[in-house]
């Protein structure tokens, strides 16, 4: 297998022993040491504590995230490593059947404790409140860009009409919310995720953005806190990859959506680059899964193009478009 290819997890290590060195800090062993043959996760672990006291050096933790990423850190080195790792030109020309995970089964019965869907129970158990400046690097610098796709999918005028109404579920750091607001300051922008520490990134992001028409609440995709039919679109991205509950999403999905309303899914297709950032923050986490109980997985859900369209029967959908382009797969679906 890819991943334990000895001479590629060389080379990763020599990498980030390269740049510990570079960063003047030895912690790992004696002054000057060559740590080049010190475990992927301890090198792994000391550019995460690195990144930790970067980030609150000075009480000046906002402006010194932003400088950061801006100056692509270590972590750009490390992460297009681990890319590398996973990527093959073999895996490349497989159908993406071929590469993808084994969905989950889609469940239609409430789970038995519900009351464990409720955003901010069991969330320090979060690797996306852990290790969440992982998820925002990868969002920012590997992740596709489907700003104009979205656009032109949603408003093929482009321009959605004044005081429309959009959601984002899964929103992360707020990626898609600030560029759509920033793009149409005549739409209404509301981003949701389960994770504070990626609701911090996408405040502070609509904040430097000047933005007034954009914001962001802790909620559980799941059950959503909103009435009926209150939105005119919902964007989904990346969302399934880690959703327990495929038909639970999508049946909120419907619900807050207006008569007419769209909403616009986008999904990666291949399992093995789909689990770079979860691959990643596992590492940095350093912890048995057995023992600390984070629920998100190894590795990312990816759907085969069967299961992809299996998704959407379980509402009554007016109209249903799925296609796929490269590494992606999507989905509009129009209520009735």
């Amino acid at each position: 297998m890819l991943n334990h290819d000895a001479a590629r997890s060389q080379q990763v290590r020599i990498t980030l022993n390269k740049f510990r060195l570079s960063q003047g800090n030895d912690d790992l062993s004696g002054p000057g040491a060559d740590v080049t043959n010190i475990s992927l996760i301890e090198q792994l672990r000391w550019c995460s504590r690195a990144a930790d006291q970067r980030c609150s050096h000075e009480g000046e933790e906002d402006k010194t995230r932003t400088k950061f990423f801006k100056s692509s850190f270590g972590c750009e080195k490390l992460l297009q490593r681990l890319d590398q790792l996973f990527a093959s030109p073999e895996l490349e020309k497989m159908p993406p059947d071929a590469i993808a995970s084994t969905p989950a089964k889609i469940e239609s019965s409430p789970p038995t404790n519900v009351s464990a869907l409720q955003a901010g129970e069991h969330d320090h158990d979060s690797l996306f409140e852990h290790v969440a400046w992982v998820y925002v690097f990868c969002r920012e610098h590997l992740f596709r860009d489907d700003t104009e796709r979205i656009i032109a999918v949603l408003w093929p005028g482009g321009q959605p009409g004044p005081g429309t109404q959009l959601i984002e579920l899964g929103c992360g750091p707020g990626f898609y919310s600030c560029r759509l607001a920033e793009r149409f300051p005549d739409i209404s922008v509301t981003g949701v995720d389960r994770s504070e520490s990626q609701l911090r990134w996408a405040r502070e992001r609509a904040a430097a953005l000047g933005l007034n028409n954009c914001r962001f609440r802790r909620i559980n995709a799941l059950r959503l806190s909103y009435a009926d039919a209150e939105f005119d679109i919902v964007l989904a991205s990346r969302l399934f990859t880690i959703l327990p509950e495929q038909d639970r999403g999508i049946a909120e999905m419907y619900r807050v959506l207006r008569p007419q309303g769209r909403c616009f899914i986008a999904e990666p297709r291949y399992a093995f680059r789909a689990s770079i950032p979860l691959f990643a923050m596992w590492l940095l986490a350093g912890l048995n899964r057995s023992r600390n109980g984070y629920r998100e997985p190894y590795k990312a859900r990816v759907f085969s193009a069967h299961a992809f369209e299996s998704l959407f029967p379980t509402q009554p959908w007016k109209n249903v478009r799925v296609w796929r382009e490269g590494r992606y797969q999507y989905a509009l679906c129009e209520k009735g």
